[in-house]
């Protein structure tokens, strides 16, 4: 083998990049989407937050989208280990 790749990914633009992992693995969107979700509420209740100290209220805030990806994360690797080993047809073995 000579080491070079079949696909040259140097090439590929981030709209296509960001395509081509949708296709591989559409739960990391999701989770992507959830994280920018959680920092845009925080962001927000971030002018009311009240007496809270704002490192406090960052390291919450942290928590929470960091939950929220591997909630996601958890969540695709269910599913897939779902499809691959009780939906798949068992293979013959030689």
């Amino acid at each position: 083998m000579s080491g070079k790749s079949v696909f040259d990914n140097n090439d590929e633009t981030s709209s296509g990049k960001l395509a081509r992992k949708a296709k591989e693995s559409p739960f990391m969107l999701i989770g992507l989407a959830g994280l920018i979700g959680a920092c845009g509420v925080g962001a927000y209740k971030f002018k009311h937050r009240g007496q809270m100290s704002p490192s406090v209220f960052l390291m919450q805030l942290r928590v929470i989208a960091q939950g929220t990806v591997v909630g996601c994360l958890t969540v695709g690797l269910a599913v897939t280990m779902a499809k691959e080993y009780l939906f798949s047809k068992p293979k013959e073995q030689v």
